[in-house]
């Protein structure tokens, strides 16, 4: 069984684009490739190149004669077009449309993506085979996506509703990568060195007279204690602040005779 909704590609007329379409779709875990009367030849070397290795979703690809036979088996049917073309269908953004073909793959039905040729999209007639528009949230005064960008966007919000809170690539070096601080930076600082780090800047700052004039001084201590909050650091790089601080401040005094 397939992961993830069809991918359907009307008549596409480049063999680059199709590989960088593949390229999209295995970026976020979709496999199931559909080309409804490519222009060019089929298999397509310029298409091997352009997916820069996504080789498995082209050797599984499919090539149909027409969109009938190419969505023969799906239940839902979504058409990704920039215009409504006045038909009277109910209109979803791409997580709309996948969190709708999610519900429906729940149950056993098959779902697909339909994308239109480079140059003019979908006509209506496809369209008109379709069960839902989606249309994403570009800028409406240029709203024109080639083929990858499109099967991108798509593949983007499938793969954040799999679950996954793993970031970019996973190597034997990085390991999974998620959100915030990685692991391998150390624990983050604690209070009380945090504080040590504030009496130590501003015992420093006070003795270069920077902290005036006095009336200002506890407004000035509180915006650069926020900076240094803000920052969350870890212990080891209050370790390092506290170097440069003292570093610095050996580097200013005259040595003793």
């Amino acid at each position: 069984m397939c992961n993830g909704p069809a991918v359907i590609l009307m008549e596409p007329q480049l063999g680059e684009n199709i590989g960088a379409a593949a390229r999209a779709m295995a970026n976020f875990g979709l496999s199931d490739l559909r080309l409804v009367a490519p222009k060019e030849p089929w298999p397509n070397e310029k298409a091997v190149a352009a997916a820069s290795g996504a080789d498995e979703v082209l050797n599984a690809a499919r090539v149909f004669p027409g969109l009938r036979e190419a969505t023969a088996d799906l239940h839902f049917l979504c058409a990704t077009t920039a215009r409504p073309r006045e038909m009277v269908k109910p209109v979803m953004t791409p997580a709309t449309a996948i969190a709708a073909c999610r519900e429906r793959m729940a149950e056993g039905a098959a779902c697909g993506f339909l994308f239109g040729r480079e140059r003019w999209g979908l006509d209506n007639e496809a369209i008109s085979l379709c069960d839902v528009i989606v249309m994403a949230p570009v800028n409406p005064a240029f709203a024109s996506l080639n083929l990858a960008q499109a099967v991108l966007i798509v593949g983007y919000e499938w793969r954040k509703g799999e679950g996954s809170d793993a970031l970019g690539r996973h190597t034997q070096f990085d390991g999974k990568v998620g959100e915030g601080l990685p692991e391998h930076a150390g624990p983050p600082a604690t209070k009380a060195e945090l504080h040590a780090l504030f009496d130590h800047l501003e015992r420093e700052l006070d003795a270069s007279g920077f902290l005036q004039p006095p009336e200002k001084r506890p407004h000035m201590v509180r915006n650069i204690r926020a900076v240094f909050t803000r920052m969350q650091p870890t212990e080891q790089e209050v370790r390092t602040l506290r170097g440069v601080i003292a570093s610095l401040c050996r580097q200013h005094r005259p040595r003793p005779k």
